[in-house]
């Protein structure tokens, strides 16, 4: 089964500040999870369901920073919460 596609929600990023640490530097994507039980895959992006808006900064710290996996994991939960409190709030609920 293919993972889940959302142009709508990948676009929510431009124009939304980071989650994170809530920049709005014009760096902004929609980070995909990197945890496996998302749907990530060898090659294979999790389900656009389970992004985060990031910054560019944010986002590298998550993928490639000196804290422990359970640290940045728990980083980009929390970030992810956000987001989709964001998508709700911003782009839904308007």
């Amino acid at each position: 089964m293919a993972n889940y596609r959302n142009n709508k929600i990948l676009g929510g990023a431009h124009g939304a500040p980071c989650q994170l640490c809530a920049v709005d530097d014009g760096t902004i994507v929609a980070a995909h999870s990197n945890q496996y039980r998302d749907g990530r895959g060898m090659h294979l992006r999790s389900h656009d369901y389970r992004v985060a808006y990031l910054c560019h900064r944010c986002h590298y710290v998550i993928d490639y920073g000196e804290q422990s996996k359970e640290e940045r994991t728990e980083m980009w939960e929390s970030a992810h919460r956000a987001t989709i409190a964001y998508i709700f709030e911003q782009l839904i609920v308007k």
